[in-house]
């Protein structure tokens, strides 16, 4: 179990949830309707049912939820260890490795950051410019 930090979008709309559908004895608060805890399985046909409905095709699944929210999070610059943990991935390598690719502007961020604090005055460079180190040390630009 871990505990995650809720905006305030999601606490409104489980108090409204709560308001209409209040928790079971036990504290839970999205049950079957016999008050007992989802089964995946059951949960699973549920979610399919539902994924229909909008016309979604197959491939969205709850797991695609995950990986959402993992790419909201690092798109609006959320730090890999909060990623991280909201996931649940036992390393931050693990996060990484699974998300990387959705950093594509890293590099234009990364030439923006040393820009700022040496100063790119001759405005010639672009944000697509990309140079190379080759052999005796000669750089590539282009």
């Amino acid at each position: 179990m871990r505990t995650i930090p809720l905006p305030q979008t999601i606490v409104d709309a489980l108090a409204a949830h709560l308001q209409a559908f209040p928790a079971g004895d036990d504290g839970l608060v999205f049950t079957r309707p016999s008050g007992r805890p989802w089964k995946r399985s059951a949960f699973s046909e549920h979610w399919t049912k539902a994924r229909e409905a909008t016309g979604s095709p197959p491939s969205v699944t709850i797991h695609s939820l995950r990986h959402y929210y993992a790419s909201l999070l690092i798109r609006h610059g959320e730090s890999v260890k909060v990623v991280q943990s909201r996931l649940g991935h036992a390393t931050a390598a693990e996060t990484l490795d699974t998300y990387s690719h959705l950093r594509p502007d890293s590099e234009d961020r990364a030439r923006a950051a040393v820009d700022a604090v040496l100063g790119a005055e001759d405005g010639l460079r672009t944000s697509a410019t990309r140079c190379q180190i080759g052999a005796g040390q000669r750089v590539w630009c282009g």
